[in-house]
């Protein structure tokens, strides 16, 4: 019988994924130093975090740091289809699964005691056929609460596991530091800190309103929340994305108005693929930036009709990046993100006056069918020959909302 209150939540979390590929698709790799992507650390294997490297750490850093480290080239593909193996694995678990991204999801194994076993024998046995199956590792957290279950597959990792009894959640939540809270970045860290709060534990015995007036009312009210791990947030099956996004990190190499373009029209080419291979429009073209020191600023801009044209969303995009060129030139530019929100399916959306919903479909449909069958780089613009911003992005599968909470 399900009892509600046990600990029936898991969050699966593939450990270093994109090195993880690299080491089991080469033997040569497996217990050295990996780094994935040259430029900047797109993933790096457990052995080279040891020596301080990180995501989204330049390249140039992190060859100082591990000189030792071995350098791959990152392959899209590959990660692609290991993460569809991992996900068929999850899905004959249990039918309750919510992805997150390519490499993590949430799975509610509740009611499954009988012909599956407790959530801790379904979850050692989930890790097992991962590792049989696909060949890499996973780190499983499970817990009555989602938060809690992620909390714990970060606590457990690398290749671990990690449950959280009922009884045991304040005793185990409570010591760990206040950047284990989801939302709890760099900033609202350093505020924390600086009131003096370092600890789960110290929010929690906070007044709700004195963490409002510090944070603000929402963030106030969900730490708050979180320090006593209320999550009533259920597992969702088959939750489409809010928003279709991608980003390119560069680190601190200068970049003018003609590279950052550049750059910007890749991330549309590939985000526009993306929205028409899901049968998917949007309404909302977002700009995301990433300074030198750190901070970050978003611009965006609502269309009158979704779409998923191309020419439609770079214009949009163009406008936004020409609009916060100033800030950039001032502040020095290390990433930049577009994406397209406010989604829905193209079969749903009433056409604009004159009903042109084939206006340059046609176009945009047969670049992506050339795509599709010869790779990325048989059809490509003029803007992007002399950039190097030509890595193979294969469309992904939509596993679900990507989490952005942490």
């Amino acid at each position: 019988m399900f009892e509600k209150d046990q600990a029936h939540i898991l969050h699966a979390d593939l450990d270093s994924f994109f090195a993880s590929v690299e080491q089991r698709d080469n033997p040569a790799l497996r217990g050295r130093p990996v780094i994935v992507g040259g430029g900047v650390v797109l993933a790096a294997s457990y052995e080279a975090k040891a020596y301080g490297v990180y995501t989204p750490m330049s390249g140039r850093q992190a060859r100082k740091v591990c000189p030792q480290a071995i350098v791959v080239e990152p392959r899209f593909s590959a990660y692609v289809e290991a993460s569809k193996a991992v996900f068929e694995v999850f899905e004959h678990t249990t039918p309750m699964v919510e992805g997150l991204s390519i490499d993590e999801a949430f799975l509610d194994v509740g009611g499954l005691r009988r012909v599956s076993g407790t959530p801790t024998e379904i979850a050692v046995r989930l890790r097992d056929q991962v590792r049989k199956e696909v060949g890499l590792p996973i780190t499983v957290g499970v817990a009555r609460t989602k938060f809690l279950a992620k909390v714990a597959s970060a606590v457990a990792k690398p290749d671990g596991l990690l449950v959280v009894p009922p009884e045991e959640e304040i005793a185990f939540l409570h010591p760990l530091p206040v950047e284990r809270l989801w939302g709890v970045g760099p900033i609202t860290a350093a505020k924390l800190h600086n009131a003096g709060v370092f600890s789960v534990g110290e929010v929690a015995a906070l007044p709700s309103k004195w963490l409002a007036s510090l944070l603000g009312p929402a963030a106030g009210h969900h730490l708050h929340a979180l320090a006593h791990n209320r999550d009533p947030r259920p597992v969702h099956v088959g939750r489409r994305r809010r928003s279709i996004g991608s980003q390119r990190a560069f680190g601190r190499v200068p970049k003018t108005a003609q590279d950052l373009e550049a750059i910007v029209v890749g991330l549309v080419d590939r985000i526009s693929r993306r929205l028409r291979g899901g049968h998917r429009v949007g309404r909302t073209v977002v700009l995301r930036l990433r300074f030198d020191d750190f901070s970050r600023a978003t611009r965006s801009q609502t269309l009158t009709t979704a779409t998923a044209n191309t020419e439609t969303i770079l214009q949009t995009a163009r406008e936004l990046l020409s609009d916060v060129m100033p800030l950039i030139e001032e502040r020095g530019i290390t990433l930049v993100g577009v994406a397209i929100a406010n989604l829905d399916d193209d079969c749903a959306v009433q056409l604009a006056l004159p009903f042109d919903k084939h206006h340059r479909t046609e176009l945009d449909l047969a670049i992506d069918d050339l795509r599709t069958r010869f790779g990325n780089k048989a059809v490509t613009r003029a803007v992007l020959l002399k950039s190097d911003d030509s890595w193979e992005f294969p469309l992904l599968p939509d596993p679900g909302p990507t989490d952005t909470d942490r």
